[in-house]
């Protein structure tokens, strides 16, 4: 199966674990990426707070290159996910933005493509059966809790990923590895967001409360698809849980090439829970 695939910047950057894995998962389910072709930033977290035709017109520019291929355009990172649904929704409801914008791109949005995440066409299309198939190593005592954040759910109307309130597209997925998801109610809560570097100690205090939770409903991992929230998660919480990318997971549980390397990326170091559960890295 072949998709369009935007990386993004933090692919390329602070979530290139992130990037390799999804990369490599994909190889191994038969997903044949084909990168939008010189694609651009896509305005996240900045453009969107400073110029608003600037927010649409930046994700507009590599949407308008992606429906040249006529492909699904598969977003891993969930702020670019939200960037793109925003700027494909403002376009089909505002033809005098969408006139604009298109003068600025110098190209065409038609809205002919769809923008999906990894979980979805993992799921939806190569199937729960064949990654079950795929798993060499089931994620036995590992017991995650599914962390969505704000960026792949919110709004609803807009993003219209899985169930606003209660998404369980991740947990499906975690199952299918063998893991065991924990039900909790804070999958989307706020981590703080870009607030990350300008007010960390918020960041702090919200992080700290939904570890706190993740322990309270058995959880002894965070699983998530998105770099802000990554990089809060693992590194803001005083004390933290391992926090995993779910392609992260789903290599090791497919024993491919990667996680020894992606695990010494991270803040909080996830190795002995991996040696303590006998889950090797190759």
């Amino acid at each position: 199966m072949n998709v369009s695939y935007y990386p993004g910047c933090s692919l390329h950057g602070t979530g290139k674990e992130y990037g390799q894995s999804v990369e490599a998962v994909s190889r191994a389910l038969g997903l044949d990426l084909e990168e939008v072709d010189d694609w651009c930033c896509c305005g996240a977290s900045s453009a969107h707070a400073t110029n608003f035709e600037l927010s649409v017109a930046l994700p507009a520019r590599s949407l308008a290159a992606a429906e040249k291929k006529g492909l699904d355009v598969m977003v891993p990172c969930a702020a670019c996910f939200n960037r793109f649904k925003a700027a494909q929704h403002h376009l089909a409801h505002d033809a005098a933005l969408k006139a604009k914008v298109e003068a600025t791109i110098g190209g065409t949005v038609e809205g002919t493509v769809s923008i999906r995440t990894p979980i979805d066409v993992i799921l939806n299309d190569v199937g729960v059966e064949a990654v079950r198939e795929k798993v060499k190593t089931p994620l036995a005592g590992l017991r995650p809790v599914s962390y969505y954040g704000c960026l792949l759910v919110r709004p609803p109307e807009v993003c219209q990923f899985d169930d606003a309130e209660d998404p369980v597209l991740l947990d499906r997925l975690m199952e299918a590895l063998g893991a065991e998801p924990r039900p909790w109610s804070f999958k989307t809560d706020c981590c703080g967001g870009s607030l990350t570097i300008s007010r960390t100690d918020q960041v702090s205090r919200l992080v700290d409360r939904l570890m706190s939770m993740a322990r309270e409903a058995g959880a002894n991992c965070v699983v998530t698809a998105c770099p802000v929230c990554m990089a809060n998660l693992d590194m803001r919480a005083t004390q933290g849980l391992p926090v995993f990318y779910f392609s992260e997971l789903m290599a090791v549980a497919m024993g491919l090439r990667g996680p020894d390397k992606w695990a010494r990326l991270h803040h909080t170091d996830p190795r002995p829970l991996f040696q303590e559960h006998r889950l090797y890295l190759w």
